[in-house]
């Protein structure tokens, strides 16, 4: 703080913290800072269209892409549990050139561009973390990011969730697929208001004051957000923890699987890296519409049960756990003991 908290301008510590998350993302060239993920995702939204020329884009059903009105349609999350499909005060107008398509279907996808000649992107949660933890497959998610290169349209991976919490760098390199563009959330700014975007240099220069698009904001980049940054994912990139959460989240994806099988109760656990849900039916869960039919009554029960035993999870069945560094053997011990107890109220 000492060193100023907002000048409204760029600074030297913005430069060196962008320098960290390009190393991090193979593919990114530069990167913007604004503050927050949706406004990252508002700005890629407005990048893709200057950059093609076209004016549509694509999201899937059940990915959450911040509040902005263009993509609060089919968002999963708080809206799935509160059981709409939107949400009151977005006018028909502003969703009108977004397009929905099936997570995990690729031929949704190639429905959509086959009707339409003018999508300027794909939005995509490259793990889903808005309708539980759902994975795309392997198939699926090369053959996507392959028919947006034949299509001219961009893909932007949207790792506001999943920047660096698998590994140093986003889930798209996990993957084996690389973004157009991607977006990332407060991570990037040690849990401070921030978020991101980067693309190539062909697509970052579009922005001003190189190219047409107009970004640009106050806080954006802000001195102390930037601090936070660097201490985090330097302190991140030194202490390599990721082997160790990701066993740990594992060991409580079976401690799930076995308590519910002793209870005689249907669920499947879909994890990826330390991101994990459990889902209380006996089918697989791949896309929007199977999460919804998951019994979410079960879900209360549970949740309320590991509350009463010291554990708290996200209250809806519809939001991925997440594991952190700080968590001891000992901590994984009472939460396997908590789901044990928890799991016995659901029959």
């Amino acid at each position: 703080l000492r060193n100023g908290y907002t000048f409204g301008a760029s600074t030297k510590n913005e430069i060196k913290l962008a320098k960290i998350v390009c190393d991090a993302f193979p593919g990114m060239d530069k990167v913007r800072f604004v503050n927050s993920g949706t406004e990252a995702i508002l700005s890629a939204i407005r990048l893709a269209r200057a950059f093609t020329g076209k004016n549509h884009i694509m999201k899937f059903a059940g990915c959450y892409h911040g509040h902005s009105d263009a993509l609060l349609v089919a968002a999963g999350s708080g809206l799935a549990t509160l059981s709409i499909p939107g949400s009151a005060g977005v006018p028909k107008e502003a969703v009108q050139n977004t397009l929905i398509a099936e997570y995990n279907d690729i031929d949704s996808v190639k429905k959509h561009i086959a009707e339409c000649d003018d999508i300027a992107a794909i939005f995509i949660e490259p793990i889903a973390g808005n309708m539980g933890v759902v994975l795309p497959s392997d198939e699926f998610i090369k053959e996507l990011r392959s028919i947006t290169k034949e299509a001219g349209i961009l893909l932007v991976i949207d790792e506001v969730m999943t920047g660096f919490r698998s590994k140093f760098g986003g889930a798209q390199d996990l993957l084996g697929i690389e973004a157009d563009i991607t977006c990332l959330g407060k991570v990037v700014g040690g849990g401070f208001p921030v978020g991101a975007y980067g693309a190539r240099n062909e697509i970052m220069e579009m922005v001003s004051p190189l190219g047409p698009m107009y970004q640009a904001g106050t806080l954006s980049g802000n001195p102390v957000a930037m601090a936070a940054g660097i201490a985090t994912l330097t302190e991140l990139k030194a202490q390599n923890p990721y082997d160790k959460f990701n066993a740990q989240a594992a060991t409580i994806e079976k401690a799930l699987l076995d308590a519910a099988a002793e209870n005689g109760i249907d669920l499947t656990v879909n994890r990826f890296g330390a991101m994990i849900n459990p889902f209380f039916t006996a089918k697989t869960v791949t896309n929007f519409d199977e999460a919804q039919e998951c019994d979410t009554k079960q879900f209360t029960k549970f949740f309320w049960g590991l509350i009463e035993n010291g554990i708290y999870i996200p209250p809806s069945q519809f939001e991925a756990w997440f594991l952190c560094s700080v968590l001891s053997d000992e901590d994984i011990d009472k939460i396997i003991a908590a789901i044990n107890t928890a799991m016995k109220l659901v029959k």
